[in-house]
């Protein structure tokens, strides 16, 4: 298989691929962010980075060679957490970008798939990007899943693709899982321990042995509150998850997470990636459809 993954991120396709046991020839990235490039080049250091997905039209691509596209585009603009502008906002705007170069690779290559994400969004946004995919690509499956079906973390996402696909099967998990309960860390100030102990249990902020799952793993980790930045530690201590505890909830394989904390990537920049990176073992389960 040959992939081209548009706003490639932290390959998030790729690891789901490999799961899968996959063969992929040539892995095409479309990514602007050098943090997320370093990832994927410490990852799959066959990956061919193409750069900004505005510079399509440049890129040097046997375009009837691709068989898979995938893009989760820019989710600022859609999200009902952010100001709601759609297309309307430069960022927006990339999802016309990215129909685009599907609709190249397709006009190539009439039996490439596609696989498209962004966040749960107002049913005016959802309707309108349904319609002009289909517009573009032709039939189109749509599906809304929550992570929380194969982790322990709350993410719904919305997929888009080419091909048939259902929901995952539930698999039962424990914090203890993903959460080391027994980690000795940089405890929270005291003032914020406050705030956070002070949340309602199992809805608040901060995640205990007993918790079933955690909130979503966002871009913006610890500069906005969120019920799943603050784990109540064995010792007595809240201290925030892990860059480790965060990959893991988006289910990335520990031998993956063990060269991403080792590559010389900021904490503050593995945050952001997983953040914006996608739950590996949901697109591995979509991917099953082709």
């Amino acid at each position: 298989m040959n992939v081209l993954s548009l706003f490639n991120g932290m390959s998030g396709g790729m690891m789901a691929l490999e799961k899968l046991g996959v063969t992929v020839s040539e892995y095409y990235s479309s990514e602007i962010d050098k943090y997320a490039n370093q990832a994927t080049q410490a990852m799959f250091p066959d990956t061919i980075q193409l750069g900004s997905v505005t510079d399509w039209r440049e890129w040097d691509i046997d375009w009837a060679s691709i068989d898979l596209v995938t893009g989760g585009f820019p989710c600022q603009a859609w999200s009902m957490a952010g100001k709601q502008l759609g297309d309307k906002d430069e960022r927006g705007m990339l999802f016309w970008v990215m129909l685009d170069i599907m609709k190249h690779v397709k006009h190539y290559n009439p039996n490439a798939n596609f696989l498209i994400e962004n966040v749960k969004m107002k049913k005016e946004f959802e309707e309108y990007i349904t319609t002009h995919t289909e517009n573009a690509l032709g039939h189109v499956h749509k599906i809304l899943i929550n992570s929380a079906l194969v982790s322990a973390q709350n993410r719904n996402r919305y997929y888009w693709t080419s091909f048939k696909i259902e929901q995952p099967e539930e698999i039962k998990t424990n914090m203890v899982d993903f959460i080391d309960f027994s980690f000795v860390g940089k405890e929270i100030s005291e003032g914020k321990k406050q705030r956070v102990m002070g949340c309602k249990f199992g809805v608040g902020k901060y995640l205990t042995r007993n918790a079933e799952k955690c909130g979503t793993i966002i871009a913006l980790y610890g500069k906005q509150p969120s019920d799943a930045w603050y784990v109540l530690r064995d010792n007595g201590s809240v201290t925030m998850l892990t860059p480790r505890e965060c990959m893991r909830l988006q289910t990335v394989p520990e031998h993956h997470i063990d060269t991403l904390l080792n590559v010389g990537i900021s904490n503050t920049q593995l945050y952001k990636m997983t953040g914006n990176g996608w739950t590996v073992d949901v697109i591995s389960h979509i991917l099953k459809g082709i």
